[in-house]
């Protein structure tokens, strides 16, 4: 058979989903998103884990036993696979086979409690059936193969369904009727089923018939009743709720007369303690959560190091509880106190986990308290100790909308923008949604509406993705007003720019206005300047014309005095000539006298 198409979505994404439907109860909802999430990593042992999870939730156990066991089959020591695979055997009702689990989670993590809560009840369920539990090998290096009393109980019926012999028959209607009361308080809702199966026994007709495999109805139906009283018988075997309180009130009694409680009764004491403060907390009951805690804590106490090897640690787990339930509680200022308290001692016992947890719950009073910067102060500090991109996206969400609430929007943006993008790391809708919310109100603060506008249609966009219909509605709403701020603030820039224009034309008009008058002054000016320029330039050429005159007439007479000399010269030349010519003339003359006479 082919495989379908992939699902649209990431591996993280489907897993975050499927996470939060599981907390909200929405068990087949989140065995849908671990489906696709196991689709895009099919050997993904955390997804086959939560899977399991949702299984044994809807009451599938067979395919919870599946799932547990396949997350283990990369890793041996993976301890959500080996407590995943000992609830899953408990609630079938294997308790040996569930507390060799327990046990082997316990011994790679004896931190965690529920390991030891669990070996606790395991040990307390086959007390109850079998006497005692010291027939069954708790510690089996090798890999155990699963074998379910269902497997046993299931090769016996098929050894019934072939063939039952009378005297099974005879016996079976020999037993004596138990008590219906017992028996529906024992079987709950599963009376009903065995009420309708011992109604078909009494149809002869049907009892006759075979099913299509060749298996007498009747066969089945006895199968199934065996089964429903194997069950009754089971459940009766277990002590009465009257019994335990009995049981709990002598074990004090007892613990108070040696004042040196076992450390197996002290673990379970604790360990039960620590389970009741949780749901009382989680079921809106945080001052029973608070009382119970300070009972335990002032108990835990009163006892050596000795009896509680690591009673520093869970001291500090006391006052967080504490710190929790006074924090529902209105009780800020002692909600402070109590975390600072579990962050003290988490630090003298250098353990970096307890310090971020601690640090996280101060952050969170002070911002209820609207001590924002401290709040800031104490979240920066927890950063370097975040360790996943989801826990970076809230941690660095919180920061900035503290940012946003002091009024600095560009801090703001920063860690916006820090936020968004671990979100897309971790591949969360959600918290991306959460994220471009803070960072388009930032924008916003900031007048840049064009980022803020398209910011917050992303953010419309994750909240169709989530189906969240109160943050689209906010988020249109968001945008509206978004929208509406930066047309006026379009609107105003247009004014603002008019009337720059207009100052900028009244000015030029009136520097044009006292450039005029400031010419007609200075053409006034230039036109007496040039008057009297032009009376001393005519008085400099009248006395100019004067002197030329004068040397005119100078010329003339030195001009008539030269034209005189050099008429006499010219007159005492032609004299000379004259009588040159006439000394020549008598010379030639004579010559030709001279020649005639000779």
């Amino acid at each position: 058979m082919a495989e379908g198409p992939a699902p649209a979505g990431t591996f993280p994404g489907f897993m975050s989903q499927g996470a939060l439907l599981y907390r909200r109860g929405e068990y087949g909802k989140a065995l849908a998103c671990f489906n696709n999430a196991l689709q895009l990593r099919a050997a993904d042992k955390h997804g086959l884990v939560a899977r399991s999870r949702c299984y044994l939730r809807l009451g599938d156990l067979q395919n919870s036993l599946k799932d547990a066991e396949a997350s283990l089959q990369n890793d041996k020591t993976f301890s959500e696979g080996l407590y995943q695979k000992a609830e899953t055997l408990y609630t079938m009702g294997d308790f040996e086979f569930a507390l060799v689990f327990y046990h082997r989670g316990g011994e790679l993590r004896p931190e965690l409690q529920k390991f030891r809560l669990g070996i606790q009840k395991s040990h307390e369920a086959i007390i109850n059936c079998i006497g005692s539990p010291s027939s069954v090998k708790l510690k089996n290096k090798e890999d155990l193969c699963f074998i379910s009393r269902q497997a046993e109980s299931k090769k016996a019926d098929q050894k019934l369904q072939i063939k039952l012999t009378k005297d099974q028959k005879c016996t079976k209607k020999q037993e004596p009727a138990r008590n219906q009361k017992t028996e529906r308080q024992l079987l709950g809702e599963l009376y009903a089923d065995k009420a309708y199966l011992e109604k078909l026994l009494k149809d002869e007709d049907l009892m006759k018939s075979v099913t299509k495999q060749g298996v007498k109805v009747e066969d089945v139906v006895l199968g199934g009743i065996a089964y429903l009283d194997t069950r009754a018988e089971f459940w009766q075997q277990q002590k009465p709720i009257y019994a335990r309180v009995r049981e709990r009130r002598l074990r004090q009694q007892k613990w108070i007369r040696e004042k040196k409680p076992k450390p197996a009764e002290v673990a379970r004491y604790i360990v039960k303690s620590m389970e009741d403060i949780d749901m009382l907390l989680t079921g809106d009951s945080p001052e029973e959560s608070c009382k119970k805690a300070e009972r335990v804590l002032k108990t835990i106490q009163g006892w050596s190091e000795d009896e509680v090897p690591n009673k520093k640690e869970l001291i500090g787990n006391l006052y967080s509880c504490i710190g929790n339930a006074q924090f529902e509680m209105g009780r800020m200022e002692a909600a402070l106190k109590s975390h600072k308290m579990d962050l003290e001692f988490a630090r003298q016992n250098n353990l970096p986990d307890v310090v971020s947890r601690a640090l996280d719950n101060i952050g969170r009073v002070y911002a209820r308290t609207g001590k924002f910067q401290q709040a800031i102060d104490t979240w920066e500090e927890k950063i370097p100790l975040a360790k996943s991109s989801l826990e970076k996206t809230w941690l660095f969400h919180e920061v900035g909308r503290c940012y946003l609430e002091l009024g600095k929007a560009e801090e703001a943006q920063n860690y916006g923008e820090k936020s968004l993008q671990s979100a897309l790391e971790e591949g969360d809708a959600e918290w991306q949604l959460h994220a471009s919310v803070l960072l388009a109100q930032a924008q916003e603060k900031l007048k840049d509406y064009r980022s803020a506008i398209m910011n917050f249609e992303k953010a419309l966009e994750k909240a169709k993705l989530v189906h969240s219909d109160a943050a689209q509605k906010a988020i249109i709403a968001a945008l509206d007003d978004v929208s509406r701020s930066f047309i006026e603030d379009l609107k105003e820039r247009e004014r603002e720019t008019e009337a720059h224009t207009l100052k900028d034309h009244d000015f030029s008009g009136e520097n044009a206005e006292d450039d005029k008058s400031e010419g007609q002054e200075s053409e006034q000016s230039s036109e007496s300047q040039r008057g009297e320029k032009e009376d001393a330039e005519g008085e400099k050429e009248q006395g100019n014309e004067r002197e030329e005159l004068d040397e005119q007439d100078e010329k003339e007479k030195e001009s008539e005095e030269e034209r005189s000399k050099q008429e006499e010269e010219e007159s005492e030349r032609k004299e000379e000539g004259s009588e040159r010519e006439e000394e020549e003339i008598g010379d030639d003359e004579k010559k030709q006298f001279d020649f005639l006479s000779g």
